[in-house]
Protein backbone atom coordinates (compact mmCIF):
# COMPACT_ATOMS: atom_id res chain seq x y z
CA UNK A 1 0.00 0.00 0.00
CA UNK A 2 2.92 2.35 0.61
CA UNK A 3 4.21 1.82 -2.91
CA UNK A 4 0.74 2.73 -4.21
CA UNK A 5 0.89 6.00 -2.29
CA UNK A 6 4.33 6.85 -3.67
CA UNK A 7 3.23 5.83 -7.18
CA UNK A 8 0.14 8.04 -6.83
CA UNK A 9 2.15 10.96 -5.48
CA UNK A 10 4.93 10.97 -8.10
CA UNK A 11 3.26 9.72 -11.28
CA UNK A 12 1.33 12.33 -13.30
CA UNK A 13 -0.85 9.52 -14.63
CA UNK A 14 -1.46 7.68 -11.37
CA UNK A 15 -2.32 10.93 -9.60
CA UNK A 16 -5.42 11.14 -11.81
CA UNK A 17 -6.74 7.76 -10.66
CA UNK A 18 -10.11 8.35 -9.03
CA UNK A 19 -10.62 4.92 -7.49
CA UNK A 20 -8.91 3.14 -4.62
CA UNK A 21 -5.84 1.03 -5.35
CA UNK A 22 -5.80 -2.41 -3.82
CA UNK A 23 -3.01 -4.09 -1.90
CA UNK A 24 -3.06 -7.88 -1.55
CA UNK A 25 0.03 -8.54 0.53
CA UNK A 26 -1.22 -11.91 1.78
CA UNK A 27 -2.23 -13.09 -1.70
CA UNK A 28 -5.73 -14.02 -0.49
CA UNK A 29 -7.48 -12.10 -3.27
CA UNK A 30 -5.15 -13.45 -5.96
CA UNK A 31 -5.76 -16.99 -4.69
CA UNK A 32 -9.54 -16.51 -4.74
CA UNK A 33 -9.38 -15.37 -8.38
CA UNK A 34 -7.02 -18.15 -9.40
CA UNK A 35 -4.07 -15.94 -10.29
CA UNK A 36 -1.68 -16.78 -7.47
CA UNK A 37 1.70 -18.13 -8.57
CA UNK A 38 2.63 -20.50 -5.74
CA UNK A 39 6.10 -21.07 -7.22
CA UNK A 40 6.93 -17.36 -7.10
CA UNK A 41 4.83 -16.27 -4.13
CA UNK A 42 3.31 -13.49 -6.23
CA UNK A 43 0.18 -12.90 -8.27
CA UNK A 44 0.23 -13.19 -12.04
CA UNK A 45 -0.36 -9.95 -13.96
CA UNK A 46 -4.11 -10.12 -14.36
CA UNK A 47 -6.97 -7.76 -15.10
CA UNK A 48 -10.65 -8.29 -14.28
CA UNK A 49 -13.83 -6.41 -15.12
CA UNK A 50 -16.49 -7.22 -12.53
CA UNK A 51 -20.00 -5.86 -13.05
CA UNK A 52 -22.17 -4.34 -10.31
CA UNK A 53 -23.82 -7.74 -9.77
CA UNK A 54 -20.41 -9.23 -8.93
CA UNK A 55 -20.11 -11.21 -12.20
CA UNK A 56 -16.72 -11.44 -13.87
CA UNK A 57 -17.36 -10.10 -17.37
CA UNK A 58 -13.75 -10.07 -18.56
CA UNK A 59 -10.42 -11.33 -17.38
CA UNK A 60 -6.99 -11.61 -18.85
CA UNK A 61 -3.81 -13.09 -17.43
CA UNK A 62 -0.58 -11.78 -18.89
CA UNK A 63 2.87 -13.35 -18.98
CA UNK A 64 5.16 -11.67 -16.47
CA UNK A 65 7.22 -10.21 -19.33
CA UNK A 66 4.22 -8.50 -20.96
CA UNK A 67 2.59 -5.29 -19.78
CA UNK A 68 -1.15 -4.80 -19.78
CA UNK A 69 -2.85 -2.95 -22.61
CA UNK A 70 -4.95 -0.49 -20.62
CA UNK A 71 -6.54 0.96 -23.75
CA UNK A 72 -7.84 -2.49 -24.69
CA UNK A 73 -9.22 -3.05 -21.19
CA UNK A 74 -11.02 0.32 -21.33
CA UNK A 75 -12.31 -0.51 -24.85
CA UNK A 76 -13.60 -3.84 -23.53
CA UNK A 77 -15.38 -2.11 -20.64
CA UNK A 78 -16.94 0.38 -23.07
CA UNK A 79 -18.05 -2.53 -25.29
CA UNK A 80 -19.65 -4.32 -22.36
CA UNK A 81 -21.48 -1.13 -21.38
CA UNK A 82 -22.53 -0.54 -25.01
CA UNK A 83 -23.88 -4.09 -25.26
CA UNK A 84 -25.83 -3.71 -22.03
CA UNK A 85 -27.37 -0.45 -23.26
CA UNK A 86 -28.18 -1.51 -26.83
CA UNK A 87 -28.40 -5.29 -26.92
CA UNK A 88 -25.81 -5.27 -29.70
CA UNK A 89 -22.36 -6.80 -29.78
CA UNK A 90 -19.18 -5.04 -30.75
CA UNK A 91 -16.78 -6.35 -33.38
CA UNK A 92 -13.01 -6.56 -33.17
CA UNK A 93 -11.56 -3.09 -33.61
CA UNK A 94 -14.77 -1.44 -32.36
CA UNK A 95 -14.35 1.88 -30.58
CA UNK A 96 -16.91 3.99 -28.72
CA UNK A 97 -18.98 5.96 -31.21
CA UNK A 98 -18.93 3.18 -33.81
CA UNK A 99 -22.06 1.11 -34.51
CA UNK A 100 -22.48 -2.30 -32.97
CA UNK A 101 -23.53 -5.55 -34.60
CA UNK A 102 -26.47 -7.91 -34.17
CA UNK A 103 -25.91 -10.76 -31.76
CA UNK A 104 -27.96 -13.07 -33.98
CA UNK A 105 -25.92 -16.27 -34.37
CA UNK A 106 -27.68 -16.97 -37.68
CA UNK A 107 -25.64 -14.09 -39.11
CA UNK A 108 -22.30 -15.70 -38.15
CA UNK A 109 -19.97 -15.80 -41.12
CA UNK A 110 -22.16 -13.57 -43.28
CA UNK A 111 -20.57 -10.25 -42.46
Amino acid sequence: MYSHKVFHDISPHASRVQYPLLSDRSGAIARSYGVWGAETGAAFRASFIIDPKGRIRYFSVYPREVGRNVREIVRTLAGIQYGEATGEGVPAGWKPGMPGISRDFALAGTI
